[in-house]
């Protein structure tokens, strides 16, 4: 079965650069609207471990659907209003979650995103003014704007699906190293050869590993940035020591991808500050006779 003629035309708007000055602008906004960092790592989902944009469209959504089924029954005018005005009202913390994530997209995936932002604003427009109608006694023409925003925030949607599936926004690009990387100890590299106190990239059965030697500890972590598969051995370290926990030690001791600043802690992976919502695959290390040997554990 051939893909429907509407996904070429969907495909097409990822090359469409003539929308790149509106999307600088608006990142613009993005990043003036929301400064402190934690409220970027909320907004992101960090702390829930994946994006909350998607998990909060669903309230708008499915208010909006029920009141399209109770509006083609006789009596629901009432609760309709209801419903619409719930969806409006939680379509705007979604929103700024879903730009707060666009923010931090490569320039395909935005460009597909500012579309889908914008199909979904018209059908809050709509929706607002299937209540303002309503308000009026105008039952007849709330229902047609309302059935207008429906297929408007559909179309929405499917932007979104292909953002989600088809360009790879939101998803942990590191997810499939555990079913790549071969299971039990491999070898990485002799100590010695491995610079001390810096980022450093070896490739081990084909996968791209982070490496950081502080003296005879060694930690090592998937190298694609989980994010948007940035290559973390081009990013910063900061923090502190990997072998002193104390607080007069600096900190915990991370990289910070090179392409959007996601913060991965060098001990366990985890994220530490976002766009990233999932941890990087953390590899065990030991050192035989000079060599040092990698377990990724669960590994396939």
């Amino acid at each position: 079965m051939k893909p429907l003629p509407a996904l070429e035309l969907v495909a097409r708007l990822e090359d469409a650069d003539w929308l790149d000055p509106v999307a600088k602008k608006v990142r613009k906004i993005v990043k003036r609207t929301v400064r402190p960092q934690w409220a970027r790592d909320i907004l992101h989902g960090v702390p829930i471990g994946h994006p909350v944009h998607p998990l909060a469209v669903q309230v708008p959504l499915g208010s909006w659907l029920s009141a399209a089924v109770l509006d083609a029954l006789p009596g629901n005018d009432r609760a309709a209003s209801v419903l619409i005005g719930v969806g409006s009202a939680s379509a705007v913390p979604a929103a700024v979650a879903g730009f707060m994530d666009w923010s931090q997209l490569h320039s395909q995936q935005q460009r597909v995103g500012l579309v889908h932002a914008t199909a979904n604003i018209t059908a809050v427009s709509l929706y607002t003014a299937s209540l303002v109608a309503r308000a009026q006694g105008q039952q007849g023409a709330g229902k047609v704007l309302a059935y207008l925003g429906l297929g408007v925030v559909s179309f929405g949607g499917f932007l979104g699906g292909h953002l989600s599936y088809r360009q790879a926004a939101g998803v942990n690009h590191s997810e499939d190293i555990p079913h790549r990387f071969p299971s039990g100890w491999q070898p990485l590299a002799p100590l010695e050869d491995l610079p001390d106190g810096k980022l450093h990239q070896r490739v081990v059965a084909g996968i791209p590993l982070l490496v950081f030697r502080e003296a005879e500890t060694v930690s090592v972590l998937s190298d694609v940035c989980s994010h948007l598969s940035g290559p973390l051995h081009e990013g910063k370290r900061k923090g502190g020591s990997l072998t002193d926990s104390s607080a007069a030690g600096g900190g915990e001791p991370c990289v910070v991808c090179p392409w959007h600043g996601s913060t991965f802690s060098l001990r366990s992976g985890e994220v530490q500050a976002g766009p990233a919502t999932s941890r990087q695959p953390m590899f065990e290390t030991r050192v035989t006779d000079g060599l040092v040997e990698v377990n990724l554990p669960g590994a396939d």
